[in-house]
């Protein structure tokens, strides 16, 4: 299909597909199972809850039954309701409608059921709810698809579905911080069975691509979305000449980022939705996108079809109340066995990892299904629950792959719609970023790299900062909707006043000499602070470090030799030779950033352990060079063409999604002066964005910057 010119190819696959969707029917068999679970789980809260009883043999099925029809009414009306602050309002409407509906059967059926007081119709109300999670687990019926694609085609149709069209969509799936290694040994040990069918019966094909050197979402949201992560050095980074430091997970620090890479081409443009991401990708709508947090915080009508059923929300509470059993009991199993490497998991953690693993994972399912029921053209969610999972207990621990699982279901669940839609999807999964473990370099020495950057000074004060996880951005977005909350428009990150700044990037370090506002050279550096450089070479834990010398331009410093990249040459041992035959070309390209620091730093690495270690508190890391954090992946059907050369950069993925989507739909409206009617896929539209902008469209690096 990639030779046909767009349209042809849209309109080829839309005879093919003759699309006709389908209408979500009841099946008696699943009411029926439901209705015995909704009555177990009655009598069950009965049992349970002293203010709550049923006062006859069957109660619990009549019951359940009124439940069941105040359920389909009362909760989709207040969901409807456009209220600020929607997330937490109706969130909570609902959960209290929820135990209303208990108060309303005890007036309607006083000879089947009794309720005390509201307080014990909320707690048997959460008691049903865990009841029915359980059981429905046990049957496997615990994605009631057909009657939420039922409410949810009905919120689609009110707030402006589209007609039915030929024309394929596209929805992009993103796995925070999944290495294909990893990846594949879920697929083979039945971590991510949805997708080993996609492979097995459906002929996916699973493909990499490699990261840039600041292998963390923001940066590879830029490439992917907007096309470009151009001066995005790491997951934080100082900008000498304003004194101000930008972080990636800051809402108006996004919103910078977005303002300066938007150029027209965003991988949503035309009618998208982007659900859950730190940037938008010029997308229509949005729900927890960091990069529009001032556009989410009036009435939202995105979680309307979530929070429609009642069930949802009792069942999302007691899941969220799960996880955090599940956090606590693993944190605990950990450190009775002495497992290393192993993370802080305390603090406030347990709570971020029940909201990321539950709610904010259901509120974008719900999200997408909406998305799909509405016919938008092109829809990017991102679910970070794997790599939050990760950052803590490892890589492949048993509770991580039980959250890539749990992911791995609800795409199941995504692609059972497809057929009710107005339009026919295909799905891309894909990953924006790996992650490498190891003992953090603090767990290794009991000091940090601002400590020892510090006691090499000649003089000054080092400020460190780090510990910079992406996920706290998502649930503070969460928040911040869900209450209405404005971030205060106070100065940003200013460290104009710090003498030395050093940051932490997984295990990417930076140091920022503040007394000159531009990047001083390496002979700079040796003339102010003579002990600086050498003591960090030769650091044991320290694989390379980057500067930039007056007289030879970019260098590598290893501790037993030098690489010279503009040069095209190394002495003694290259400190890059335990990383990816890449390295070299990354570390030339991040060089010519505006805002690259004085010194750039990377950890060690060991091939043979597979290891490095982080200069933060992370114990499954990104944000650097060294293992599978630069080992992304993408899977695609195979009507989608991969292309036969490498992926290198996330903004080369820009151009294989855009080809893809284009092919699929026809030329985008043309808004930045490129062809957008030009033919093939992605490998042609990646070869177009990449010329038009000066790269290379395989490594996404400038040509001049090509050792």
């Amino acid at each position: 299909m990639s030779d046909h010119d767009p349209d042809s190819a849209a309109a080829a696959y839309g005879e093919q597909v003759r699309w006709q969707p389908a209408t979500p029917r009841l099946r008696p068999l699943r009411l029926l199972i439901s209705w015995i679970v909704a009555a177990a789980s009655i009598w069950v809260a009965a049992a349970v809850v002293p203010g709550v009883g049923l006062e006859q043999t069957g109660a619990a099925f009549v019951v359940a039954v009124l439940v069941a029809v105040l359920n389909a009414l009362l909760p989709p009306v207040l969901a409807a309701l456009r209220l600020p602050f929607m997330l937490i309002a109706g969130f909570l409407l609902v959960l209290l409608a929820d135990a209303l509906l208990l108060l309303i059967a005890h007036e309607l059926l006083p000879d089947d059921i009794h309720v005390d007081s509201f307080g014990d119709a909320l707690l048997a109300a959460l008691v049903m709810a865990a009841v029915s999670v359980v059981l429905q687990a046990v049957l496997g019926t615990n994605d009631d698809d057909e009657y939420s694609l039922k409410v949810t085609r009905r919120i689609a149709r009110r707030q402006g579905a589209q007609e039915r069209s030929d024309v394929p969509g596209i929805i992009y799936l993103e796995i925070d911080g999944l290495a294909l290694p990893v990846l594949r040994d879920a697929l083979r040990d039945g971590s991510a069975p949805t997708m080993a069918r996609w492979i097995a019966d459906e002929g996916y094909q699973l493909g990499e691509w490699e990261t840039d050197l600041s292998s963390q979402t923001g940066a590879s949201q830029a490439g992917i979305l907007l096309g470009s992560n151009e001066d995005i050095p790491a997951f934080r980074w100082v900008e000498k000449e304003s004194g101000l430091m930008m972080v990636c997970s800051s809402p108006s620090d996004c919103a910078e980022i977005e303002r300066r890479h938007a150029t027209g081409i965003g991988l949503l443009l035309d009618g998208g939705a982007s659900r859950g991401n730190l940037l938008s990708g010029e997308a229509e709508e949005t729900i927890l996108t960091v990069s529009r947090s001032e556009a989410e915080r009036k009435a939202n009508p995105g979680y309307r079809a979530f929070l429609a059923n009642g069930f949802n929300v009792t069942r999302a509470f007691v899941l969220f109340l799960w996880e955090i059993v599940l956090e606590l009991t693993a944190a605990a199993r950990a450190a009775r066995r002495d497992v290393r490497p192993r993370g802080h998991r305390g603090g406030v953690y347990p709570l971020m990892r029940g909201a990321m693993c539950v709610i904010v994972r259901d509120l974008i399912v719900f999200g997408v299904l909406t998305d799909m029921m509405r016919g938008r053209p092109a829809v990017y969610a991102t679910f970070s629950s794997y790599d939050e999972v990760a950052h803590h207990s490892g890589l492949e621990r048993a509770d991580t792959m039980e959250a890539l699982r749990k992911l791995d279901q609800q795409f199941g669940r995504i692609a059972r719609a497809r057929p009710y839609a107005p339009r026919p999807y295909e799905i891309v999964v894909l990953s924006d970023h790996g992650q490498t473990q190891g003992a953090t370099f603090k767990q290794r020495h009991g000091y940090g790299l601002d400590e020892l950057v510090e006691r090499s000074l000649s003089g000054g004060q080092v400020s460190g900062f780090a510990g910079g996880d992406e996920q706290n951005a998502m649930v503070q977005q969460a928040v911040n909707e869900a209450t209405g909350t404005k971030q205060k428009p106070k100065r940003k990150n200013d460290v104009s006043e710090r003498d030395v700044v050093v940051l932490g990037s997984g295990n990417l370090g930076l140091v920022y000499l503040m007394e000159i506002d531009r990047r001083l050279t390496g002979e700079e550096i040796d003339a102010r602070h003579p002990d600086l450089i050498p003591t960090l070479r030769a650091h044991p834990h320290i694989g390379w470090l980057l500067v930039r010398s007056a007289e030879h331009g970019a260098v590598v410093l290893g501790p037993d030799g030098v690489s010279y990249l503009d040069e095209g040459r190394v002495e003694g041992v290259d400190p890059l030779a335990h990383f990816s035959g890449t390295a070299a070309r990354h570390l030339l390209r991040s060089d010519g950033f505006a805002h690259v620091a004085d010194i750039m730093i990377g950890s060690f690495y060991d091939p043979m352990l597979d290891e490095g270690c982080a200069f933060e508190e992370l114990i499954s890391f990104h944000g650097g060079l060294g293992g599978p954090q630069t080992r992304a992946f993408i899977l695609a059907p195979a009507r989608l063409p991969l292309p036969a050369e490498p992926i290198m950069g996330a903004a080369a993925v820009h151009g294989v999604l855009s080809g893809w989507r284009r092919m699929l739909q026809g030329a985008p409206a043309d808004r930045s002066g490129l062809s957008g009617a030009a033919p093939g896929g992605g490998e042609k539209l990646g070869s177009e964005l990449a010329q038009s902008r000066g790269v290379d469209e395989v490594t996404g690096e400038q040509p001049a910057a090509t050792p």
